[in-house]
This record gives C-alpha cells, sequence and structure tokens, in this order.
C-alpha cells in the first residue's frame, strides 16, 4: 500500500499527473486553476506542475496565484511565494490580510496566548484563506487546486474547511516523494535553462517547511518534536514516512515504535479523516422501525 517511489518513477508521476488535469479541465470546461502559494514545497510543486498542465493545453486555462499574507508569515516565506508566482503563474498576487483576521479574531475570540488559542487562530488564517480562493474561482470558471499531501493526511496536519481543493495533484504522494518529484523538476528546469523555474524549486527544497500558521517555528516542532535537527527537511520527512508505511502495513514494530509520537499523531487525529461523520441510512432507518 503506498510504496514509496524510485527515482525513476518521477518523469512517469509528472505525465500521470499532467495528462489526468488535462483531462479534468477539459471534461468539465474549466477555464482556470487558482492557488495558495505560501513559499513552500508543496504549493510551489502545484504551480511547476500546473504551468506546465497550461502548455499542454495551449494556456487556454489560466494559472491564478495569490500568497495571502497574516501576521505571521516570516519575510523569507514571502519572498519564497513571490519567486513562485512570479516563475510559474500568469496572474499573481500578494494580499496582506492580517487586518481582516485581527477583526475576525477579536470578534470571535478571547485575548489569551494559550497553544490551543495559538491552533484556533493559525486555523482562521486557513479557512479565511480558503474564502478568497474560492472566490476567484467562482469568478474566473475555475477550479482550486489542493496542496496537501499523503502525509499530512494521514497526521492530521491540516485545518478542517480550510485547506481544502477541487483537485489534488499530490494528495497521494508521500511528503518525501513531494520532495522527490520536486528535485526531479528543478533539474529538468535547469537542463531547458529555465532557471528563475529551477531556482524557485531548490530554494523551496531546502527551506525550513512550516504550517504557515505561525503555530511552530517548523512542521517538525508539531510532527517529530526528536527530529535531528542537522538532517535536511527532506531527510527527516523520509524518518517520518517510514514509520508511517510500516504502522499502516502492519510490519513488526518495537514497543518504543508503538508509543512513537508519530503514530500516536496518526491514531489522534483519525476523526478528521472521517470528516464529516454521517449516521449511516441503515442505522437511522433502523433506528426508527425499532420505536
Amino acid at each position: 500500500m503506498y510504496k514509496f517511489c524510485n527515482k525513476t518513477d518521477y518523469e512517469r508521476i509528472f505525465k500521470n499527473i499532467i495528462k489526468d488535469t488535462c483531462e479534468y479541465l477539459d471534461s468539465n470546461k474549466l477555464k482556470s486553476m487558482v492557488l495558495g502559494i505560501s513559499g513552500g514545497i508543496d504549493s510551489t510543486l502545484i504551480a511547476a506542475i500546473a504551468r506546465e498542465v497550461c502548455a499542454q493545453m495551449d494556456n487556454t486555462v489560466k494559472l491564478i496565484g495569490r500568497s495571502i499574507t497574516i501576521s505571521s508569515n516570516t519575510r523569507n516565506e514571502i519572498i519564497r511565494s513571490e519567486m513562485v508566482g512570479r516563475a510559474f503563474c500568469h496572474d499573481f498576487e500578494i494580499l496582506d490580510y492580517t487586518d481582516l483576521w485581527s477583526k475576525i479574531v477579536r470578534t470571535v475570540q478571547a485575548d489569551n496566548n494559550t497553544n490551543q488559542i495559538k491552533i484556533s487562530r493559525g486555523n482562521i488564517k486557513a479557512r479565511l484563506r480558503m474564502m478568497k480562493l474560492y472566490d476567484l474561482a467562482a469568478l474566473n470558471d475555475g477550479m482550486v487546486l489542493a496542496t496537501d499531501n499523503y502525509t499530512e493526511y494521514l497526521l492530521g496536519f491540516w485545518t478542517l474547511h480550510g485547506d481544502v481543493g477541487d483537485f489534488g495533484m499530490i494528495q497521494n504522494l508521500w511528503k518525501n516523494e513531494v520532495y522527490g518529484l520536486a528535485d526531479f523538476l528543478a533539474t529538468r528546469f535547469a537542463k531547458h535553462s529555465a532557471y528563475i523555474e529551477a531556482e524557485a524549486l531548490t530554494t523551496c527544497i531546502d527551506a525550513v517547511p512550516t504550517d504557515g500558521l505561525g503555530i511552530t517555528v517548523s512542521d517538525f516542532d508539531q510532527l517529530y518534536p526528536r527530529y535531528n535537527g542537522k538532517l535536511s527537511p527532506w531527510a527527516i520527512y523520509k524518518e517520518i514516512d517510514e514509520v508511517l508505511y510500516k504502522h499502516i502495513n502492519n510490519y513488526y514494530l518495537t514497543s518504543a515504535d508503538k508509543i512513537h509520537e508519530v503514530i500516536k499523531r496518526y491514531k489522534d487525529t483519525a476523526f478528521k479523516r472521517k470528516n464529516p461523520y454521517n449516521i449511516s441510512r441503515d442505522r437511522v432507518i433502523n433506528n426508527c422501525i425499532r420505536e
């Protein structure tokens, strides 16, 4: 189940994603793809693939990108998002929603700094960005591109009703495969002298990954607190993926593995993967009959 890809697989993966995306756009008569660009590896990879999709469709479909900064986004994240937007998008803007977000927070929340409040305020950021992206898609006969990957899905590392999209190019790729595909494309761009595009990808490959919500300094502070800071982000995610892969495929696990923080998070976030939970018709009808 979900075996990791080899290096030689990435060209085929790239072509398959492009083929399926083109077919989906054509069959649904869509004219644009809308993407939230954070300056992270996931949205950067999707921007690179989406631009190739546009080229395959003779640019009859446009890629619309927005970097929506809110309060906690660092200067480096904003710079990277601009690099990505300029390299790949037909239509790109940086929007600062800090004031709007602050007004919403003051309206709906008490003023304190507990960790739960930080998470809740981060979720508001994700949902606010989602509203803008879906509005753009509606105005431009388009669809919103999802930026989640399989590792994040398994770990519940996303915001319900915030990190969403109409079409997931990389939803079923492990995070280490996201890095692998991005590295493949960066090399491909460089070989074709597309140095701006290659630099946008390599800069994001090397960057410390964050949730873009200001909850912690890096993904790993939340997902894998015992991580080795001397390793590259790609290497750390390989470790996380190995733990997840062994667990969901019922490999032998030591007693230490069974209480691993990655496995614990996988179990603790199962409710998110079942959302929304709907009572089955059989149960509803049967309960009515018994009464």
